[in-house]
């Protein structure tokens, strides 16, 4: 399908475009007449899209996010092809269970899928990005990189990575005209919850708030969850067009309560450590050996 005249088009990257937000935004920049890399772990994931838009418009790559010489070697090819205007950090998962019942492998398959593999795919495109003149990042983030459940200990440890890696990085590109968005959608109808890996039960957290939590997500239904993924993607999708858009993007009501009600609460909280933050410092002037330090 030709791309509609009025619009330049545009190179998205996507990762785990295989289902979900990920595939809901490919769907959308295809409509809108951009092109799409997508990188799926299924070879086959993508084949009706293909069919419907060919291969013109739409690359796969089959691409396992924790093996970076891979990630290395698609990008590679990809920015060979054409420049990349728009990436899109989407793959992920969660570890599910208490942070003692975790292994190693779990803790580090997490950390790798979700922090270091966005870290590497986003520092890969600054140069090209730069080079053109500007660029967008997506980074699909979650109600989990603002706030902390039992259960989720490494899940959250990712996503509050990355929020701090984006944080920082979007303030050393912005003269580039490079610019990042997190994107934190709440519960999102998207296969997320089949995706979920559990860690093996132990008895001392069966009864406690993480085998609750652990009861309540084994059994939880998709129709639970508000958040519509071709909705989100279409939202995500117009940030792109917008010259400044959010650092952060909450999207769902779950999220916006939930974020809302944990700043309060750290925001509280520090507000009652105004003079024991101000306690610790050197004191101005030493009379006598007693100074007297001012919380100002």
């Amino acid at each position: 399908m030709p791309a509609p005249a009025d619009k330049p088009v545009r190179h998205w990257f996507v990762t785990g475009a295989s289902g979900g937000i990920g595939r809901h935004l490919v769907e959308h920049a295809l409509r809108s007449g951009d092109r799409v890399t997508a990188t799926v772990r299924r070879p086959d994931a993508l084949d009706e899209l293909r069919a419907a838009y060919g291969d013109d418009r739409l690359t796969v790559e089959i691409l396992d996010l924790a093996r970076h010489a891979d990630v290395e070697r698609v990008i590679d090819a990809t920015l060979r092809n054409r420049p990349v205007d728009i990436v899109v950090n989407n793959a992920g998962y969660a570890v599910v269970g208490a942070a003692e019942e975790m292994t190693v492998e779990q803790i580090r398959d997490q950390v790798e899928v979700l922090l270091l593999a966005p870290m590497l795919i986003t520092r890969a495109f600054l140069k090209p990005m730069r080079e053109q003149g500007g660029g967008r990042i997506i980074q699909i983030s979650s109600m989990g990189g603002q706030i902390g459940m039992p259960t989720h200990s490494s899940y959250h440890a990712g996503k509050w990575g990355l929020e701090g890696f984006t944080e920082s990085v979007s303030q050393e590109v912005a003269d580039f005209g490079i610019r990042l968005t997190l994107v934190e959608p709440g519960g999102t109808r998207t296969g997320f919850a089949s995706a979920m890996r559990f860690t093996a039960e132990t008895a001392a957290y069966r009864d406690n708030s993480v085998g609750s939590i652990r009861r309540y997500l084994q059994n939880v239904e998709e129709e639970g969850m508000t958040g519509d993924p071709a909705r989100i993607a279409a939202v995500v999708y117009d940030t792109t067009r917008h010259p400044d858009p959010p650092l952060r993007l909450a999207l769902g009501s779950d999220t916006y309560d939930a974020v809302r009600a944990a700043l309060t609460e750290r925001l509280a909280t520090l507000e009652s450590q105004r003079e024991i933050a101000a306690s610790v410092a050197f004191d101005h002037h030493h009379d006598h050996g007693h100074g007297h330090g001012h919380g100002h």
